[in-house]
């Protein structure tokens, strides 16, 4: 479909006819003015048989290769544009924010079995990967935080590619502390303006908060203001469990589990705490969120134009090209 950005522009082709319209007329040659008398006419005339056009033929081919032009301008400042697709896109679904703590005690090898040795961090990946690969029409974003905070994938559709940040990840590539309430920090900046209702953050740590800039308690009550619910997920168990001392061993650290903390959080903002001990507490947050009722978080309308005021512009160029060069073809096709 072609289409004009703005057609309005168009008025523009009727501005030689006002400019020819309000100008002073040209009077005819009348009788009485002087002439000059040349005797030999003719033999000019004789001298220069193919002297061009007649002067009315070349007055009115210039005439219409002047209003070619202007219409050629005056269609490419209307701007013509080829809708090549039109795509209207309406999704419902939450805005999930998921921090995953990436510190040290995050390594703790509480998880494994006689079979495998798994650290915190591992079972984190399996039970936030599963998670979110299954979070079909939701944004989902991802935070790390260790001793500080980042933002390491925006709010986005692609949930596979947030399951491979996820992946990626590293214990202590964020610092060896743990910063919950930056986390809940960070999230809230990036979630207070999606819309309200969908506004969702699940928090997964083993608890100990000890590097916060903002204390958790008052970063949820800020997550509270803004409407945001919070899903806390605690990760591990408290106590001694066997950690790997960086030579190749393994050695028993108490890592202790705030678990009251991150209850408190979720029950100040409207959310639920679970502990992910087992598969099972990750059932428990599939069946928690879908409960939730789903809103309209976003429609928006595609247009893809395709430009084409180049084409009139080009064609003008040429038509003006052309009658700049008459004048001069006419001297050199006879010698003067």
């Amino acid at each position: 479909m072609i289409t004009f950005y703005w057609p309005y522009m168009g008025l523009l082709i009727l501005l030689p006819v006002l400019v020819w319209w309000k100008l002073p007329k040209r009077q005819p040659a009348e009788a009485s003015l002087p002439e000059i008398f040349f005797p030999e006419t003719g033999r000019l005339t004789q001298a220069f048989p193919s002297y061009g056009m007649p002067a009315r033929k070349s007055a009115n081919g210039l005439l219409i290769a002047m209003s070619l032009t202007w219409i050629c301008l005056t269609l490419a400042v209307m701007r013509p544009q080829k809708v090549d697709q039109f795509a209207y896109v309406e999704n419902q679904g939450y805005d999930l924010m998921l921090a995953v703590d990436i510190s040290g005690s995050m390594k703790a090898l509480d998880f494994s079995t006689n079979q495998t040795i798994k650290s915190r961090l591992d079972v984190t990946k399996e039970v936030v990967g599963d998670f979110v690969r299954g979070r079909q029409g939701d944004r989902v974003g991802l935070i790390l935080f260790g001793e500080h905070a980042y933002l390491h994938v925006p709010l986005t559709l692609d949930t596979e590619a947030v399951s491979h940040m996820l992946n990626n990840s590293v214990s202590g590539m964020a610092g060896d502390a743990t910063a919950i309430g930056d986390a809940i920090g960070m999230a809230v900046r990036n979630l207070r303006e999606r819309p309200e209702g969908s506004r969702v953050l699940i928090l997964l740590s083993d608890g100990e908060d000890n590097a916060s800039a903002i204390p958790p308690i008052e970063a949820a009550k800020l997550a509270k203001q803004y409407g945001i619910r919070i899903y806390t997920i605690g990760v591990g168990k408290s106590g001694s469990a066997p950690y790997p001392d960086g030579h190749g061993g393994i050695v028993m650290a108490e890592m202790p589990m705030d678990e009251e903390r991150l209850k408190n959080i979720a029950q100040m903002t409207g959310g639920a705490y679970f502990s992910a001990t087992s598969e099972l507490a990750l059932q428990d947050v599939y069946q928690q969120i879908d409960q939730l009722v789903k809103s309209t978080a976003e429609s928006r309308q595609y247009l893809i134009r395709e430009p084409l005021y180049r084409y009139p512009l080009m064609i003008a160029l040429v038509l003006m090209l052309i009658i700049g060069l008459i004048p001069l073809y006419r001297r050199v096709s006879h010698g003067i």
